[in-house]
């Protein structure tokens, strides 16, 4: 499988044990998923487009993607901007962000769309996020909507986590609109209950799956924190019990660590359940740790 993930990766301070003190590191929703998707499927071709400046900071991140062993070669360079900033606060594991993202290049990721076109061309799963909707100006979204609907329509297998957050958005009502935009050009939906029930009222994992199907999305699985997995899909729905995890440290990244697990299940030919059990334990890993990228073993399957 080759495999592209579309969106922003920004600089992260993250917390330490220690009062006052962070750590400088990269990451960001999609560059997470494909982050985690090398480590636990490394014989998966992962590439990763986003904008970059020619900076310092840029340079780094550049170093960052590469000794992950992700190709960035789709990326943009953006002369004149730098990458995005975002602090981390905790609360009892809960965490909070802060956004500095005003001269991202990132937000110009789409700005050619025949390199964009090209981009999913060459490769067999596209993954996005509401976060790589929400950086775009209008023209941007457009053309990167347009060319994952052509990918679609020529076989690719695309994919969407709406991760929505309002905080990036004019409006609530916009970022619905696009939200159900970018389903409708996805094959497979990876939602989280509590943002869906916050910002569309469904009243249960259920009725988001329907929501989404309803805008022709393919397959939805509803992530939703501690409780049961809902999948839904045209060979039917259930459910997939989630392992209780203790000491919980900090979720960031324990979504888009679970999307990285379900991928690296789908392309070994294992069934939704199975893909789903092996997600959980993934992202149980992960909150049990500082920051968004830690070390994880892959999960037995």
């Amino acid at each position: 499988m080759r495999f592209l993930s579309i969106g922003e990766c920004m600089a992260e301070m993250s917390p330490q044990e220690e009062p006052g003190m962070f750590r400088l590191g990269f990451a960001g929703d999609t560059f997470n998923t494909a982050w985690y998707l090398k480590q636990v499927a490394p014989q998966i071709e992962v590439s990763y487009l986003t904008g970059l400046g020619t900076d310092k900071i840029s340079d780094q991140l550049r170093a960052t993607i590469k000794d992950a062993g992700i190709n960035d070669t789709y990326s943009v360079v953006v002369e004149d901007k730098t990458v995005g900033l975002y602090l981390i606060s905790l609360d009892n594991g809960e965490r909070s962000f802060s956004y500095w993202r005003g001269q991202s290049a990132a937000r110009q990721l789409a700005s050619d769309p025949s390199a964009l076109k090209r981009a999913i061309e060459d490769h067999d799963v596209i993954y996005f996020s509401g976060i790589t909707l929400a950086i775009l100006d209008a023209e941007g979204r457009d053309a990167l909507l347009s060319a994952l609907r052509e990918g679609r329509s020529a076989g690719k297998k695309i994919a969407f986590d709406p991760n929505l957050r309002p905080r990036l958005w004019d409006t609530p009502d916009t970022m619905r609109k696009v939200t159900m935009a970018g389903a409708s050009v996805s094959d497979l939906l990876l939602p989280s209950f509590e943002d869906e029930a916050s910002w569309f009222d469904d009243a249960d994992p259920n009725a988001t799956a329907q929501r989404y199907q309803s805008a022709r999305a393919g397959t939805v699985i509803v992530k939703n924190g501690p409780d049961a997995v809902y999948y839904c899909s045209s060979d039917g729905a259930d459910t997939v019990e989630v392992p209780k995890i203790g000491d919980v440290v900090d979720t960031t990244a324990a979504g888009d660590s679970f999307n990285a697990a379900v991928f690296a299940g789908l392309n070994d030919g294992l069934g939704l359940d199975r893909c789903i059990a092996a997600a959980s334990a993934l992202a149980g890993q992960v909150v049990k740790a500082r920051g968004a990228l830690v070390p994880v073993a892959r999960p037995k399957t």
